[in-house]
């Protein structure tokens, strides 16, 4: 007669933090945290080889000078820059008309940052992860539960493993069940907008710039990607509608999507197809009362989730994850535990301000040039008009763009 399997959970060693959610932040946390000899249990549900399937769905991201310090200094820059596209200068219009503001850095400043797809980012990070003795990496899995006790934390995968360490942290996105399980505040609301995400090839080269086209009903912007293996140009677009029109957009045929997009972007780039398919998520804004508790932090978007307008939400959870790593490490160096009280409040007093005004600065942009009528309008591109003409002005705006401004975590400087 078999045996009966024991019921027995399985306890795997325990590490200095349990990362709930193995995405572009949490990864790259546990990446990060391996530099300094930080261990970690990565856990996340999704299957990797659903997130680098081959192809471009038009999902990309602005890498900004402060991220890309992070990802060399924890030795992914070999494996990314060929995939890199950089940003040489970022044009502002409004409805394209006069009066357009262009930000470009001086000779010497290098660009405003690197456009990658997100496929890319997920391949590059993921063997790496592989490869690091520090990280327990558990994918396709499920969290039934979690504690947080006097001395350390756990989670408890469906097939009845328990991970244990000292720390958790929250990373798992807008939606976090870590965070909503912790009785975090929350405020947020809907712009009752929706972005779509495409992928668009052009005959004329767009000369590593990115656009960003204000209309009333929201932003439409034109990101620069590399070029594709047959040399053809390529653009990721992020173009938000509103939430009632947003199905009926992903439902156009190709041809009659293009032609809704030409409208949009005059003829910039000159002849347009769409490349890959098309998608979309509702847009928001939310941001948490606190960002850390008992023996836990949150990071990304399960802290703050912004508006795409300026692309700096990424950039702000990879933040997150420089400055919680250099908090934790330099407790380390003096014997403290990673969920030390006073450690946490350092990472919350250094982040929380930090992305409370980036967030705020995103949403009054989004309302600023959603305001309809030819009068806004004209008021609004006499502003533009005026920080054209201002460098001090525009260098603030692009340091603030780089992540170079303000307290740097020293894993993203230079």
């Amino acid at each position: 007669m078999p045996a009966k399997p024991s019921s027995k959970p399985k306890i795997t060693e325990p590490r200095d933090l349990l990362i709930l959610g193995g995405g572009l932040v949490g990864m790259t946390l546990a990446l990060a945290a391996a530099k300094k000899g930080i261990t970690s249990h990565v856990v996340d549900r999704a299957d990797p080889a659903s997130l680098t399937a081959d192809g471009f769905d038009g999902r990309a991201s602005a890498i900004s000078t402060a991220s890309w310090n992070l990802f060399t200094n924890i030795g992914l820059a070999d494996s990314l820059e060929p995939h890199g596209c950089p940003i040489a200068k970022i044009a502002v219009t409004d409805q394209l008309k006069p009066g357009r503001i262009d930000f470009q850095p001086d000779e010497g400043d290098g660009s405003l940052g690197r456009m990658f797809a997100n496929r890319q980012l997920r391949l590059s990070l993921f063997e790496a992860a592989k490869k690091e003795p520090l990280i327990a990496w558990h994918a396709g899995v499920d969290v039934i539960e979690r504690t947080r006790g006097n001395h350390k934390v756990s989670a408890t995968l469906a097939d009845g493993t328990v991970l244990e360490a000292r720390l958790m942290v929250a990373a798992e996105g807008r939606r976090s069940p870590t965070r909503e399980e912790a009785g975090i505040k929350i405020a947020n609301w809907q712009y009752n907008h929706r972005a779509i995400i495409a992928g668009l090839i052009h005959s004329k080269p767009h000369d590593n710039v990115a656009w960003e086209i204000f209309y009333p009903e929201g932003p439409f912007a034109l990101l620069p990607m590399l070029d594709d293996a047959q040399g053809r140009h390529r653009s990721a677009l992020v173009w938000t509608v509103d939430e009632a029109d947003g199905d009926g957009v992903l439902a156009m045929g190709d041809r009659a999507f293009i032609a809704e997009v030409e409208k949009r972007m005059g003829r910039i780039f000159g002849d347009v197809e769409a490349n890959g398919p098309r998608s979309s998520y509702p847009l928001g804004f939310h941001h948490t009362a606190k960002v850390v508790d008992h023996r836990l932090a949150l990071v990304g978007d399960a802290a703050h989730g912004i508006h795409p307008i300026a692309g700096q939400g990424l950039n702000l959870g990879l933040r997150d994850a420089g400055a919680l790593v250099e908090v934790i490490a330099e407790g380390k160096r003096l014997g403290l535990d990673p969920a030390d009280a006073e450690l946490l409040k350092r990472y919350e007093s250094w982040r929380g301000l930090d992305s409370f005004m980036v967030s705020l600065a995103t949403d009054g942009l989004t309302r600023l040039f959603g305001i309809s009528g030819p009068g806004a309008s004209a008021i609004r591109r006499f502003g533009m008009a005026g920080v054209q003409r201002l460098e001090p002005l525009k260098r603030w705006f692009m340091d603030e763009a780089r992540g170079v401004s303000g307290d740097v975590p020293e894993l993203m400087q230079g």
